[in-house]
């Protein structure tokens, strides 16, 4: 018994005992691995975003009111294609959303990022490997038809913001911000928007 007394003693002695150094030991070895790469991610690494700050300090789950005023933030702050078109080319969404290059160290810069979005959802019923922390999205513009022609233009428009930042919409969202940090452009993100919505896209067939 004594033995352990003195263990724990001696751990929670440790414990206070140099921590500042450790923390400054931690985050040099954190920035040490971003060494040469995008300095935009390092950035976003450092410093927390106003809406990130909430997230982190409730994990992931806010107060009412102070989800309610992320979701605000975030709307916001929305931007969209200077053309105005909301839907681009569903071939063009479909490479974006295979496409699992952006934001590491190893891309050629100046390379467009990918979406990436199998690794989190099903979006063609042939594909056998597919993540599963998001919903399926097969059929997913079959559901917002208004008609054969395709979805009208609220769900357009919906999608589009979902895609582009989902904190407008369900605050501490595990969807990446997809245009708010810049990953995607807002041309790109109307490409994925017809992905889904096009009726002639694989994943409404």
């Amino acid at each position: 018994m004594k033995r352990v007394l003195f263990s724990i003693a001696l751990l929670g002695g440790c414990a206070g005992v140099g921590e500042d150094s450790y923390r400054e030991r931690a985050e040099a070895a954190l920035k040490a691995g971003f060494a040469g790469g995008d300095p935009k991610i390092l950035a976003r690494v450092e410093r927390q975003d106003a809406a990130q700050r909430l997230c982190s300090e409730h994990r992931d789950a806010p107060p009412a009111a102070i989800a309610a005023s992320i979701r605000s933030e975030q709307r916001a702050a929305l931007r969209y294609p200077a053309s105005g078109r909301l839907v681009g080319d569903w071939r063009e969404g479909k490479k974006i959303a295979e496409d699992t290059g952006g934001l590491r160290y190893g891309d050629p810069a100046g390379k467009p990022a990918g979406g990436n979005c199998y690794a989190c959802h099903q979006v063609e019923a042939r594909e056998l490997a597919y993540g599963t922390l998001g919903p399926s999205l097969l059929g997913y513009g079959k559901k917002r038809s208004a008609s054969k022609g395709g979805a009208d233009a609220a769900a357009q428009r919906e999608t589009y913001e979902r895609l582009y930042n989902a904190q407008a919409f369900t605050a501490c969202s595990a969807m990446p911000r997809f245009g708010h940090n810049g990953v995607l452009t807002p041309e790109q993100i109307a490409h994925l928007v017809a992905l889904l919505l096009d009726p002639a896209s694989p994943v409404n067939r």
